[in-house]
């Protein structure tokens, strides 16, 4: 704005921040570092989710999922993930206009379901299904990621034993022209997508890894599964059917890391499946997580936490 007018852009910031704005009268400054509410945001369904706002400092939000992002979205933040002064905060708010709260979506946390259970005690908890998904991406990934490392080892050995022999190494390509190096690092997007979303040359890239490596081709299928599951189940009965074939998949598998997936499922199964009564989900979170991101980069960063807030909550509530 201030190069389109011909002022200088930082010239004109400073404007606004100490006359413009209402910034230096702002009620809520004294406090902002800490916690910022707006108890008139409150709405049916809310959203609780974590974002880093400055040098990756950590603030918890509860957004109006009604608000779809814009006016009216923040009903509040508080700096850190501390589970007693968020609760010492929300508790501020009358319990009439916390026991609205129909449902609030979140991720795995056990410092969310406390805040939840606390703060909005008669709202129904629903575990994020993309984070639920996502641990057994990572799993998937680790074994990928285990099988590269490995082929870089050997590689490497092989390449020094040919120079001990004064001879020239040529690794082994597949029929698509990968080595096995390749094939490892190039296969992580496609092990990230279902196979009807597959270009011809990554379901051809996933014939060679499945063979080369049954073990990513069994994890891969343990992952479409539980995909399939949070697809296909019309109620929490064939959701819970379905899991509990889902886990005696995983153990026959082995794998550690799906172990530890299953009994984390486990032990959040009655919020998991909630997911299969309204189908919500923590997107509208992470979509509002992305416009603060996005906000932060327009202005090159947070220089000033306190006047970020500001700005950002006169836009959002």
């Amino acid at each position: 704005m201030g190069a389109f007018y011909g002022v200088n852009g930082k010239k004109l910031q400073r404007q606004y921040k100490d006359y413009l704005s209402d910034f230096k009268s702002w009620e809520q400054k004294k406090h902002a570092k800490q916690w910022l509410i707006f108890p008139e945001n409150i709405g049916l369904y809310l959203s609780i989710d974590e974002t880093a706002l400055s040098k990756g400092e950590l603030y918890t939000i509860i957004t109006n999922k009604k608000a779809k992002g814009k006016k009216g979205s923040i009903v509040a933040i508080f700096a850190g993930t501390k589970v007693e002064p968020i609760i010492e905060q929300l508790l501020k708010i009358p319990a009439k206009k916390r026991a609205k709260v129909k449902e609030i979506t979140l991720d795995m946390a056990n410092s969310m379901k406390t805040i939840c259970k606390k703060c909005f005690p008669k709202a129904m908890q629903v575990t994020d299904r993309f984070h639920v998904q996502k641990l057994a991406l990572e799993a998937l990934q680790d074994i990928r990621i285990k099988h590269r490392w490995d082929a870089i080892d050997l590689e490497n050995e092989q390449i020094k034993q040919a120079r001990a022999k004064n001879k020239t190494f040529a690794p082994k390509e597949y029929s698509n022209g990968d080595t096995t190096k390749q094939l490892l690092a190039r296969s992580r997007y496609l092990l990230y997508k279902a196979p009807s979303n597959w270009t011809e040359n990554q379901y051809h890239r996933s014939k060679i890894l499945f063979n080369q490596y049954p073990d990513i081709k069994t994890a891969f299928d343990l992952v479409q599964g539980l995909r399939n599951i949070f697809n296909t189940a019309t109620s929490i009965e064939t959701a819970y059917t379905k899991l509990a074939h889902w886990y005696k998949d995983v153990e026959n598998t082995g794998f550690r890391a799906f172990n530890t997936i299953a009994n984390t499922i486990t032990l959040n199964y009655r919020s998991i499946l909630n997911y299969f009564i309204n189908r919500s989900t923590n997107a509208s979170a992470e979509s509002f997580n992305a416009k603060i991101k996005a906000f932060r980069a327009q202005f090159r960063g947070v220089k000033n936490v306190e006047f970020f807030l500001y700005r950002l909550t006169t836009i959002f509530t």
